[in-house]
């Protein structure tokens, strides 16, 4: 493969595409200089809402195109917000549902699920996992979305108070691009 359509409108999710994908002599090629269409997000998983983004793409290029859709999961929040994170309403409305919340019951995990869609093989996913805690205030700089908020396991900082190479080293996205990487080294 040696082109590669991000299907992402996210600044933040590209740079962190193109960063772990740049050792693998990979073109990327992203949404917003392909001026590909926003595509609904009207799936009930991931993975549902993924193949919907790298089917597009695909779909408007012919380029093998991957595409991603994570979330947060809370389990106080019976795993809300899920699917919706990116329309959530951000850290400060998720530590105030939680304020109630004990630090043994605010157990979390961030997900990333990828699909590859591609000419004439079926569509690829590679999920990734962090699990970790809510914070109950936001700390930090770096980052986007809730990384802020987000204390992986094992951890005293949040993903915003770590460098990039620190959060890539337990990152969701790392883990789902590692899964991905593995499969080109596999399928090359």
């Amino acid at each position: 493969m040696k082109q590669l359509v991000i299907a992402t409108h996210n600044s933040g999710k590209l740079l962190e595409f193109q960063k772990l994908l740049t050792p693998h002599a990979i073109d990327v090629l992203d949404s917003t200089t392909l001026a590909l269409p926003d595509v609904e997000e009207t799936g009930e998983t991931f993975s549902a809402n993924a193949l919907l983004k790298a089917q597009s793409a695909f779909d408007h290029t012919g380029i093998a195109s991957l595409a991603d859709d994570s979330g947060l999961c809370v389990d106080a929040l019976n795993g809300a917000p899920g699917i919706f994170t990116a329309r959530y309403g951000g850290p400060k409305k998720l530590i105030s549902e939680l304020k109630n919340t004990p630090n043994g019951a605010r157990a979390a995990f961030f997900e990333c699920t990828l699909c590859l869609v591609q000419k004439n093989v079926a569509p690829q996913f590679f999920t990734g996992r962090s699990f970790g805690s809510i914070s109950k205030e936001i700390k930090g700089e770096q980052g986007f979305g809730y990384d802020p908020v987000f204390i992986p396991t094992g951890e005293k900082r949040t993903y915003a108070e770590m460098t990039k190479e620190e959060k890539a080293q337990t990152s969701h996205r790392a883990k789902a691009l590692s899964a991905f990487v593995l499969y080109l080294q596999q399928n090359d």
